[in-house]
């Protein structure tokens, strides 16, 4: 019998520039557009970042419409964008700098089942 430990496998890092933590502030250096991989086409909207360790770093902006321009201060984090090569982090809305999205609609309003308690509470009384 060997007295040897088994190593455990180490794992590899997806987001290297988040260096552990959950989100990063950084300042953008450039705001611009990218074109997605092959079957799809739009015009990605896409910021260059240094982050607060130094490190430069690609992350998308999600949502219809943005107030970023350069030196706006934004928080990224995890999450790549699938159609993007070299895009693995998002920016965070409505944190810092960057603003929610304006006007936004809500969907599945008319599609949620509500429960019988909603009835119950919100009707004359009387259970479907």
């Amino acid at each position: 019998m060997s007295k040897k430990r088994l190593k455990s496998k180490e794992r590899k890092i997806y987001k290297p520039a988040l260096e552990g933590s959950p989100q990063k502030q950084g300042v953008c250096i450039r705001v611009y557009t990218k074109t997605p991989k092959k079957p799809n086409s739009a015009l990605r909207k896409v910021a260059k970042i240094r982050l607060c360790n130094s490190r430069q770093v690609l992350a998308s902006i999600p949502g219809e419409g943005h107030n970023l321009q350069e030196h706006s201060v934004v928080l990224i984090r995890g999450g790549r964008v699938k159609d993007l090569p070299g895009v693995k982090y998002r920016t965070i809305r409505g944190c810092l700098d960057l603003q929610g999205v304006k006007n936004r609609k809500r969907h599945g309003q008319n599609t949620v089942q509500k429960s019988k308690t909603f009835f119950m509470y919100h009707s004359s009384g009387v259970i479907d």
